[in-house]
C-alpha cells in the first residue's frame, strides 16, 4: 500500500489517499498538480484529495494515526 499525505505549513500532515502501487500515485499526483511555485508550495486541482494542500509527501508505511479506510483508495481524475 502507498500512502498519500498533503500538508499545509503550520499543519500536522494528513493522510489524503492510498493507492496500490508508486505510479498510480504519482501518475495521481502529477494530474493533481496545477502549478508549482518558487517556494516549493503547490496549487493542486480543486475537488482532487490534495484540494487545499500547499505540498505532499507519501510513503509505504503509515506515518499517522489517520485510518485509511476514511480517505479514498485509487482516485483518479474520472472519480470528480
Amino acid at each position: 500500500m502507498n500512502y498519500l499525505y498533503g500538508s499545509k505549513r503550520g499543519i500536522p500532515r494528513k493522510l489524503v489517499a492510498t493507492f496500490d502501487s508508486e505510479p498510480q500515485l504519482l501518475a495521481y499526483v502529477g494530474w493533481a498538480t496545477l502549478k508549482a511555485n518558487p517556494d516549493g508550495s503547490k496549487k493542486f486541482e480543486q475537488g482532487s484529495a490534495l484540494s487545499g494542500y500547499e505540498n505532499w509527501s507519501q510513503a509505504t508505511a503509515p506515518l499517522t494515526d489517520d485510518d485509511p479506510k476514511d480517505v479514498f483508495h485509487n482516485p483518479s481524475p474520472s472519480m470528480l
